[in-house]
Protein backbone atom coordinates (compact mmCIF):
# COMPACT_ATOMS: atom_id res chain seq x y z
CA UNK A 1 0.00 0.00 0.00
CA UNK A 2 1.46 3.40 -1.01
CA UNK A 3 1.96 6.21 1.49
CA UNK A 4 -0.84 8.23 -0.19
CA UNK A 5 -3.25 5.32 0.02
CA UNK A 6 -2.41 4.83 3.70
CA UNK A 7 -3.12 8.50 4.46
CA UNK A 8 -6.38 8.49 2.50
CA UNK A 9 -7.43 5.27 4.23
CA UNK A 10 -6.70 6.77 7.65
CA UNK A 11 -8.72 9.90 6.81
CA UNK A 12 -11.73 7.83 5.75
CA UNK A 13 -11.59 5.74 8.92
CA UNK A 14 -11.19 8.88 11.04
CA UNK A 15 -14.30 10.35 9.41
CA UNK A 16 -16.27 7.14 9.97
CA UNK A 17 -15.12 7.09 13.60
CA UNK A 18 -16.56 10.57 14.13
CA UNK A 19 -13.27 12.33 14.84
CA UNK A 20 -13.38 16.13 14.95
CA UNK A 21 -12.15 18.33 12.15
CA UNK A 22 -9.21 19.40 14.33
CA UNK A 23 -8.21 15.80 15.08
CA UNK A 24 -8.41 14.86 11.41
CA UNK A 25 -6.28 17.80 10.28
CA UNK A 26 -3.70 17.06 12.99
CA UNK A 27 -3.46 13.37 12.08
CA UNK A 28 -3.39 14.16 8.37
CA UNK A 29 -0.49 16.63 8.68
CA UNK A 30 1.78 14.38 10.73
CA UNK A 31 1.12 11.43 8.45
CA UNK A 32 1.85 13.64 5.44
CA UNK A 33 5.17 14.69 7.02
CA UNK A 34 6.06 11.03 7.60
CA UNK A 35 5.32 10.47 3.90
CA UNK A 36 7.79 13.19 2.93
CA UNK A 37 5.59 16.28 2.53
CA UNK A 38 7.45 19.27 4.04
CA UNK A 39 4.53 20.87 5.91
CA UNK A 40 5.05 23.64 8.47
CA UNK A 41 1.62 25.29 8.49
CA UNK A 42 -1.82 24.15 7.33
CA UNK A 43 -5.45 25.11 7.68
CA UNK A 44 -8.85 23.77 6.74
CA UNK A 45 -11.73 26.23 6.41
CA UNK A 46 -15.38 25.36 5.84
CA UNK A 47 -18.57 27.41 5.95
CA UNK A 48 -21.45 26.24 8.12
CA UNK A 49 -25.10 26.82 9.01
CA UNK A 50 -25.16 28.71 12.28
CA UNK A 51 -27.18 31.68 13.55
CA UNK A 52 -23.98 33.61 14.42
CA UNK A 53 -20.96 32.05 12.72
CA UNK A 54 -20.44 31.89 8.97
CA UNK A 55 -17.87 29.15 9.27
CA UNK A 56 -14.94 27.60 11.10
CA UNK A 57 -11.22 27.43 10.47
CA UNK A 58 -8.83 24.81 11.86
CA UNK A 59 -5.21 25.95 11.90
CA UNK A 60 -2.24 23.59 12.37
CA UNK A 61 1.34 24.58 13.25
CA UNK A 62 4.11 22.01 13.19
CA UNK A 63 5.98 23.32 16.24
CA UNK A 64 3.02 23.40 18.61
CA UNK A 65 2.11 20.34 20.68
CA UNK A 66 -1.54 21.41 20.84
CA UNK A 67 -1.23 21.88 17.15
CA UNK A 68 -4.73 22.69 15.91
CA UNK A 69 -6.50 25.92 16.80
CA UNK A 70 -10.23 26.21 16.07
CA UNK A 71 -11.50 29.63 15.01
CA UNK A 72 -15.05 30.72 14.27
CA UNK A 73 -15.71 33.63 11.95
CA UNK A 74 -18.72 35.81 11.31
CA UNK A 75 -20.03 37.33 8.12
CA UNK A 76 -17.44 38.17 5.46
CA UNK A 77 -19.87 40.28 3.46
CA UNK A 78 -19.07 43.71 4.87
CA UNK A 79 -16.53 45.83 6.72
CA UNK A 80 -12.99 44.75 7.55
CA UNK A 81 -13.91 41.06 7.30
CA UNK A 82 -15.01 41.59 3.69
CA UNK A 83 -11.78 43.45 2.90
CA UNK A 84 -9.66 40.64 4.34
CA UNK A 85 -11.66 38.02 2.46
CA UNK A 86 -11.35 39.85 -0.86
CA UNK A 87 -7.61 40.17 -0.32
CA UNK A 88 -7.19 36.40 0.10
CA UNK A 89 -5.93 33.73 -2.24
CA UNK A 90 -9.21 31.84 -1.83
CA UNK A 91 -11.21 34.79 -3.14
CA UNK A 92 -8.90 34.92 -6.15
CA UNK A 93 -9.54 31.24 -6.83
CA UNK A 94 -13.29 31.71 -6.61
CA UNK A 95 -13.14 34.66 -8.99
CA UNK A 96 -11.06 32.76 -11.54
CA UNK A 97 -12.68 29.35 -11.09
CA UNK A 98 -9.35 27.78 -10.15
CA UNK A 99 -8.62 25.09 -7.59
CA UNK A 100 -4.95 25.62 -6.74
CA UNK A 101 -2.81 28.72 -6.32
CA UNK A 102 0.90 28.60 -5.47
CA UNK A 103 2.53 31.67 -3.94
CA UNK A 104 6.33 31.79 -3.57
CA UNK A 105 7.42 33.68 -0.44
CA UNK A 106 10.55 35.84 -0.36
CA UNK A 107 11.89 37.74 2.63
CA UNK A 108 12.90 40.73 0.46
CA UNK A 109 9.62 41.10 -1.45
CA UNK A 110 6.10 42.08 -0.34
CA UNK A 111 3.53 39.30 -0.50
CA UNK A 112 0.60 39.54 -2.91
CA UNK A 113 -1.86 38.29 -0.32
CA UNK A 114 -2.22 39.63 3.21
CA UNK A 115 -1.93 36.32 5.03
CA UNK A 116 1.18 35.39 3.10
CA UNK A 117 2.98 38.37 4.65
CA UNK A 118 2.65 36.69 8.05
CA UNK A 119 4.20 33.51 6.67
CA UNK A 120 7.16 35.47 5.28
CA UNK A 121 7.78 36.93 8.73
CA UNK A 122 7.84 33.36 10.10
CA UNK A 123 10.44 32.22 7.58
CA UNK A 124 8.12 30.28 5.28
CA UNK A 125 9.05 29.81 1.62
CA UNK A 126 5.83 28.82 -0.18
CA UNK A 127 2.09 29.07 0.40
CA UNK A 128 -0.44 26.93 -1.51
CA UNK A 129 -4.20 27.56 -1.47
CA UNK A 130 -6.52 24.73 -2.52
CA UNK A 131 -10.29 24.51 -2.99
CA UNK A 132 -12.20 21.23 -3.11
CA UNK A 133 -15.67 21.99 -4.42
CA UNK A 134 -18.84 20.03 -3.55
CA UNK A 135 -21.48 19.21 -6.14
CA UNK A 136 -24.48 21.53 -6.07
CA UNK A 137 -26.75 18.83 -4.64
CA UNK A 138 -24.21 18.26 -1.87
CA UNK A 139 -23.99 21.87 -0.76
CA UNK A 140 -25.64 22.96 2.50
CA UNK A 141 -26.28 26.69 2.58
CA UNK A 142 -22.96 28.39 1.89
CA UNK A 143 -21.03 25.17 2.64
CA UNK A 144 -20.23 24.40 -0.99
CA UNK A 145 -16.49 23.66 -0.72
CA UNK A 146 -13.57 23.10 1.61
CA UNK A 147 -10.78 25.66 1.58
CA UNK A 148 -7.31 24.66 2.69
CA UNK A 149 -3.84 26.11 2.69
CA UNK A 150 -0.47 24.40 3.03
CA UNK A 151 2.78 26.16 3.84
CA UNK A 152 6.40 25.00 3.87
CA UNK A 153 9.67 26.40 5.17
CA UNK A 154 11.83 24.15 3.00
CA UNK A 155 14.31 26.16 0.89
CA UNK A 156 12.90 26.51 -2.59
CA UNK A 157 9.37 25.71 -1.46
CA UNK A 158 7.27 22.71 -2.47
CA UNK A 159 8.29 20.40 -5.29
CA UNK A 160 5.77 19.84 -8.09
CA UNK A 161 5.31 16.29 -6.84
CA UNK A 162 4.39 17.63 -3.39
CA UNK A 163 1.57 19.67 -4.90
CA UNK A 164 0.34 16.67 -6.89
CA UNK A 165 0.19 14.58 -3.71
CA UNK A 166 -1.65 17.30 -1.79
CA UNK A 167 -4.19 17.63 -4.58
CA UNK A 168 -4.67 13.86 -4.57
CA UNK A 169 -5.19 13.70 -0.79
CA UNK A 170 -7.36 16.73 -0.07
CA UNK A 171 -10.62 15.33 -1.58
CA UNK A 172 -10.57 12.53 1.04
CA UNK A 173 -9.89 15.07 3.76
CA UNK A 174 -12.65 17.33 2.43
CA UNK A 175 -15.20 14.49 2.51
CA UNK A 176 -14.27 13.57 6.10
CA UNK A 177 -14.34 17.22 7.23
CA UNK A 178 -17.69 17.73 5.51
CA UNK A 179 -19.10 14.71 7.36
CA UNK A 180 -17.92 16.08 10.72
CA UNK A 181 -19.26 19.53 9.88
CA UNK A 182 -22.67 18.16 8.89
CA UNK A 183 -22.90 16.31 12.20
CA UNK A 184 -22.08 19.55 13.99
CA UNK A 185 -24.64 21.44 11.89
CA UNK A 186 -27.37 18.93 12.71
CA UNK A 187 -26.69 19.31 16.43
CA UNK A 188 -26.58 23.10 16.23
CA UNK A 189 -29.79 23.40 14.23
CA UNK A 190 -31.96 21.09 16.30
CA UNK A 191 -30.74 22.57 19.59
CA UNK A 192 -31.14 26.13 18.28
CA UNK A 193 -34.66 25.62 16.92
CA UNK A 194 -36.03 22.94 19.27
CA UNK A 195 -34.09 23.62 22.48
CA UNK A 196 -31.10 21.89 24.02
CA UNK A 197 -32.77 18.88 25.63
CA UNK A 198 -35.40 18.36 22.87
CA UNK A 199 -32.62 18.65 20.30
CA UNK A 200 -30.57 15.96 21.98
CA UNK A 201 -33.64 13.73 22.27
CA UNK A 202 -34.51 14.15 18.58
CA UNK A 203 -30.94 13.37 17.50
CA UNK A 204 -31.05 10.38 19.83
CA UNK A 205 -33.96 8.94 17.84
CA UNK A 206 -36.99 10.24 19.73
CA UNK A 207 -38.77 11.36 16.58
CA UNK A 208 -41.79 9.07 16.48
CA UNK A 209 -45.13 10.82 16.27
CA UNK A 210 -46.88 10.58 19.63
CA UNK A 211 -43.71 9.51 21.48
CA UNK A 212 -44.14 11.33 24.79
CA UNK A 213 -43.49 10.77 28.47
CA UNK A 214 -44.79 12.14 31.74
CA UNK A 215 -42.29 14.37 33.49
CA UNK A 216 -42.35 16.68 36.49
CA UNK A 217 -41.17 20.18 35.73
CA UNK A 218 -41.11 23.75 36.92
CA UNK A 219 -42.73 25.76 34.14
CA UNK A 220 -41.54 29.23 33.14
CA UNK A 221 -43.64 31.51 30.96
CA UNK A 222 -42.52 35.07 30.32
CA UNK A 223 -43.47 37.86 27.97
CA UNK A 224 -42.76 41.54 27.41
CA UNK A 225 -44.64 44.38 29.03
CA UNK A 226 -46.37 46.67 26.51
CA UNK A 227 -45.18 44.74 23.48
CA UNK A 228 -48.23 45.66 21.37
CA UNK A 229 -47.63 49.36 22.06
CA UNK A 230 -43.97 48.98 21.10
CA UNK A 231 -44.78 47.25 17.82
CA UNK A 232 -47.34 49.94 16.96
CA UNK A 233 -44.73 52.68 17.35
CA UNK A 234 -41.50 51.09 16.13
CA UNK A 235 -40.59 49.90 12.60
CA UNK A 236 -40.16 46.11 12.17
CA UNK A 237 -36.32 46.12 12.19
CA UNK A 238 -36.31 47.91 15.57
CA UNK A 239 -38.96 45.53 16.91
CA UNK A 240 -36.92 42.49 15.88
CA UNK A 241 -33.79 43.97 17.48
CA UNK A 242 -35.76 44.59 20.68
CA UNK A 243 -37.08 41.03 20.72
CA UNK A 244 -33.57 39.68 20.21
CA UNK A 245 -32.14 41.78 23.05
CA UNK A 246 -34.77 40.73 25.59
CA UNK A 247 -34.86 37.10 24.42
CA UNK A 248 -31.08 36.94 24.83
CA UNK A 249 -31.40 38.15 28.42
CA UNK A 250 -34.10 35.61 29.27
CA UNK A 251 -32.70 32.60 27.42
CA UNK A 252 -29.16 33.11 28.74
CA UNK A 253 -30.51 33.28 32.29
CA UNK A 254 -32.54 30.09 31.82
CA UNK A 255 -29.72 28.14 30.21
CA UNK A 256 -27.09 29.04 32.76
CA UNK A 257 -29.36 27.57 35.45
CA UNK A 258 -29.96 24.30 33.57
CA UNK A 259 -33.39 25.12 32.19
CA UNK A 260 -34.55 24.27 28.68
CA UNK A 261 -36.29 26.79 26.43
CA UNK A 262 -38.99 25.00 24.44
CA UNK A 263 -40.88 27.78 22.69
CA UNK A 264 -40.52 31.35 21.48
CA UNK A 265 -44.11 32.48 20.96
CA UNK A 266 -43.95 36.02 19.64
CA UNK A 267 -42.65 37.90 22.67
CA UNK A 268 -43.35 34.91 24.96
CA UNK A 269 -40.93 32.23 26.18
CA UNK A 270 -41.90 28.80 27.50
CA UNK A 271 -39.20 26.94 29.43
CA UNK A 272 -38.94 24.01 31.80
CA UNK A 273 -36.73 22.99 34.74
CA UNK A 274 -37.37 19.21 35.07
CA UNK A 275 -37.16 17.36 38.38
CA UNK A 276 -37.61 13.75 39.49
CA UNK A 277 -39.67 13.72 42.67
CA UNK A 278 -39.03 16.76 44.87
CA UNK A 279 -39.33 20.18 43.19
CA UNK A 280 -37.15 22.26 45.54
CA UNK A 281 -33.96 22.05 43.47
CA UNK A 282 -35.75 22.92 40.21
CA UNK A 283 -37.54 25.80 41.95
CA UNK A 284 -34.20 27.05 43.24
CA UNK A 285 -32.79 27.06 39.72
CA UNK A 286 -35.85 28.89 38.36
CA UNK A 287 -35.62 31.54 41.10
CA UNK A 288 -31.88 31.95 40.43
CA UNK A 289 -32.62 32.31 36.70
CA UNK A 290 -35.20 34.98 37.51
CA UNK A 291 -32.60 36.87 39.56
CA UNK A 292 -30.06 36.64 36.75
CA UNK A 293 -32.69 37.88 34.32
CA UNK A 294 -33.45 40.99 36.42
CA UNK A 295 -29.73 41.75 36.61
CA UNK A 296 -29.38 41.46 32.84
CA UNK A 297 -32.48 43.57 32.26
CA UNK A 298 -31.04 46.39 34.38
CA UNK A 299 -27.93 46.55 32.23
CA UNK A 300 -29.86 46.07 29.00
CA UNK A 301 -32.31 48.87 29.72
CA UNK A 302 -29.49 51.18 30.76
CA UNK A 303 -27.68 50.55 27.47
CA UNK A 304 -30.82 50.85 25.34
CA UNK A 305 -31.83 54.09 27.07
CA UNK A 306 -28.38 55.55 26.45
CA UNK A 307 -28.74 54.63 22.76
CA UNK A 308 -32.20 56.23 22.53
CA UNK A 309 -33.94 52.88 22.00
CA UNK A 310 -37.27 51.80 23.56
CA UNK A 311 -37.12 49.69 26.70
CA UNK A 312 -39.51 47.36 28.46
CA UNK A 313 -39.65 44.77 31.23
CA UNK A 314 -40.36 41.05 31.32
CA UNK A 315 -43.39 39.58 33.07
CA UNK A 316 -42.87 36.07 34.40
CA UNK A 317 -45.13 33.29 35.66
CA UNK A 318 -43.73 30.24 37.50
CA UNK A 319 -45.67 27.06 38.17
CA UNK A 320 -44.91 23.36 38.54
CA UNK A 321 -46.61 20.07 37.84
CA UNK A 322 -46.78 16.97 35.70
CA UNK A 323 -46.76 17.43 31.92
CA UNK A 324 -46.50 15.31 28.78
CA UNK A 325 -43.18 15.90 27.02
CA UNK A 326 -42.60 14.70 23.48
CA UNK A 327 -43.59 14.71 19.80
CA UNK A 328 -47.02 16.02 18.91
CA UNK A 329 -48.40 16.99 15.51
CA UNK A 330 -49.25 15.67 12.05
CA UNK A 331 -47.36 13.31 9.78
CA UNK A 332 -45.83 16.27 7.96
CA UNK A 333 -45.12 18.59 10.90
CA UNK A 334 -44.15 17.54 14.41
CA UNK A 335 -43.34 19.64 17.43
CA UNK A 336 -41.34 18.58 20.50
CA UNK A 337 -43.12 20.31 23.35
CA UNK A 338 -44.98 19.98 26.66
CA UNK A 339 -48.75 19.82 27.08
CA UNK A 340 -51.09 19.56 30.05
CA UNK A 341 -53.18 21.73 32.37
CA UNK A 342 -50.06 23.06 34.09
CA UNK A 343 -48.82 24.53 30.79
CA UNK A 344 -52.07 26.43 30.29
CA UNK A 345 -52.03 27.64 33.89
CA UNK A 346 -48.51 29.06 33.79
CA UNK A 347 -49.33 31.24 30.78
CA UNK A 348 -52.46 32.52 32.58
CA UNK A 349 -50.41 33.26 35.70
CA UNK A 350 -47.90 35.28 33.65
CA UNK A 351 -50.80 37.23 32.08
CA UNK A 352 -51.99 38.24 35.58
CA UNK A 353 -48.76 40.18 36.22
CA UNK A 354 -50.36 43.26 34.67
CA UNK A 355 -53.43 43.14 36.92
CA UNK A 356 -51.41 42.34 40.03
CA UNK A 357 -48.79 44.98 39.15
CA UNK A 358 -45.95 42.53 39.72
CA UNK A 359 -43.09 41.50 37.44
CA UNK A 360 -43.18 37.89 38.66
CA UNK A 361 -46.05 35.74 39.92
CA UNK A 362 -45.89 32.26 41.41
CA UNK A 363 -48.55 29.60 41.68
CA UNK A 364 -49.55 28.20 45.05
CA UNK A 365 -47.76 24.95 44.23
CA UNK A 366 -44.54 26.76 43.35
CA UNK A 367 -44.73 29.05 46.37
CA UNK A 368 -45.15 26.06 48.69
CA UNK A 369 -41.67 24.90 47.63
CA UNK A 370 -40.09 28.26 48.49
CA UNK A 371 -42.17 29.48 51.46
CA UNK A 372 -39.47 31.65 53.03
CA UNK A 373 -39.20 33.92 49.99
CA UNK A 374 -42.79 34.47 48.85
CA UNK A 375 -45.49 37.02 49.58
CA UNK A 376 -49.17 36.50 48.75
CA UNK A 377 -50.72 39.01 46.36
CA UNK A 378 -54.27 37.67 46.66
CA UNK A 379 -56.62 35.28 44.92
CA UNK A 380 -57.24 35.62 41.18
CA UNK A 381 -59.53 33.99 38.65
CA UNK A 382 -57.38 32.60 35.85
CA UNK A 383 -58.97 32.41 32.42
CA UNK A 384 -59.79 28.79 31.55
CA UNK A 385 -59.02 27.57 35.08
CA UNK A 386 -62.00 26.35 37.09
CA UNK A 387 -61.27 27.90 40.51
CA UNK A 388 -59.55 31.11 41.62
CA UNK A 389 -55.99 30.57 42.79
CA UNK A 390 -53.90 32.38 45.35
CA UNK A 391 -50.83 33.88 43.66
CA UNK A 392 -47.54 34.89 45.20
CA UNK A 393 -44.54 37.00 44.30
CA UNK A 394 -40.91 36.84 45.40
CA UNK A 395 -39.75 38.58 48.55
CA UNK A 396 -36.63 40.18 47.11
CA UNK A 397 -35.00 40.50 50.50
CA UNK A 398 -35.41 36.88 51.58
CA UNK A 399 -33.26 33.82 51.05
CA UNK A 400 -35.68 31.56 49.14
CA UNK A 401 -34.26 28.36 50.56
CA UNK A 402 -33.19 29.36 54.05
CA UNK A 403 -34.05 26.80 56.69
CA UNK A 404 -36.18 28.19 59.54
CA UNK A 405 -34.22 28.60 62.75
CA UNK A 406 -34.96 26.24 65.63
CA UNK A 407 -37.14 27.69 68.42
Amino acid sequence: MSSLTKIADWVVRAGLAGKSEAAMLDGFCYRAIDAGLPLARAAVIIDTLHPVHEGRAFVWRREQSDAVQQLEYGSTSEGEAAENWQASAFYRLLQTGGSVLRVALFADRPAEFRQAQTFIAEGMTEYVALIVRFAEDGAIGEMDCMYSYWVTDRPGGFADDDIDRLMALTPSLALAVKTASLTRIAGTLVETYLGRDPGRRVLGGRIGRGAAERINAVLWYSDLRGFTRITDNAPPPQTIALLNDYAEAAISSIHEHDGDVLKLIGDGILAIFPYDSEPESACARAVAAEGALRHRLGKLNENRTAAGKPTTEIYLGLHLGEVFYGNIGSRERLDFTVIGPAVNEVSRIAAMCRSAERDVLLSTDFASAVPASTVSVGRYALRGVERPQELFTLDRGADPFARPSSP
